[in-house]
């Protein structure tokens, strides 16, 4: 079969469904939204499953934890890129002229996509068969995942009694294809107030609550 209806060692026997997972919404109505949610499925499904095997030890909470550092965003899109699905994605004029093809929010989103794509055509079982091959050895070389900086300062803060922190968002700013959130962390009780940018409201909390962190360790002398 062609090479253009093949990828992640799948050769597809209808090239219009890779087709669809490599269309960005911006470039049209038959986009690859609807296979990206299946695709987010189904990889949390079978990587968990092979979380599961692989470390037979781990707790839920480690699983839970290296199965998350495995389908996050910025993993998937490192994936996207290592198989080269950039430069296969198709893209409105809009997000071709911004580098669309770089973000690590389209990439992610289309390589769930060409997933779920493969169960579409193939089936479970050949679907199961490409995510193992392309996650197997990731799961055995993950180490358990640190929690959060937000988990980190709230428990730091319960382990002294202290009152949990307040996050508020100061601003937002820029264009719906790149906005910048700006959020405030503040420790009432230690008189911390630390600030933190990011993509996401989620990503900017994360942020400020790492330099909260380190200024509360920092006053223990840690």
């Amino acid at each position: 079969m062609n090479s253009r209806h093949s990828l992640l060692g799948h050769a597809f026997a209808d090239a219009t469904l890779l087709e669809r997972a490599l269309t960005h919404r911006s470039a049209g109505h038959e986009n690859n939204e609807r296979l990206e949610f299946l695709g987010d499925a189904l990889l949390n499904m079978l990587v968990a499953e092979l979380v599961f095997e692989l470390h037979p030890r781990a707790t839920e909470g480690e699983m839970t934890r290296l199965r998350a550092a495995l389908v996050n965003g910025t993993a998937l899109a490192e994936m996207a890129r290592g198989e080269e699905l950039g430069d296969r994605l198709r893209l409105g004029a809009g997000e071709l002229k911004s580098g669309g093809f770089r973000r690590d929010s389209i990439l992610a989103d289309a390589l769930e996509a060409v997933i779920a794509a493969i169960y579409v055509d193939a089936g479970w079982g050949r679907c199961r068969d490409v995510v193992r091959r392309l996650f197997a050895t990731r799961v055995a070389e993950g180490a358990y995942t640190p929690k959060d900086a937000k988990t980190r300062l709230q428990e730091f803060l319960q382990g002294r009694s202290l009152p949990l922190p307040t996050y508020e968002l100061v601003a937002a700013h820029g264009e719906d294809h790149a906005r910048v959130f700006e959020v405030r962390c503040v420790i009432d009780a230690l008189s911390i107030s630390t600030a933190g940018s990011g993509s996401s409201r989620r990503a900017a909390e994360q942020v400020a609550a790492e330099q909260a962190l380190e200024s509360a360790m920092a006053r223990e002398g840690r």
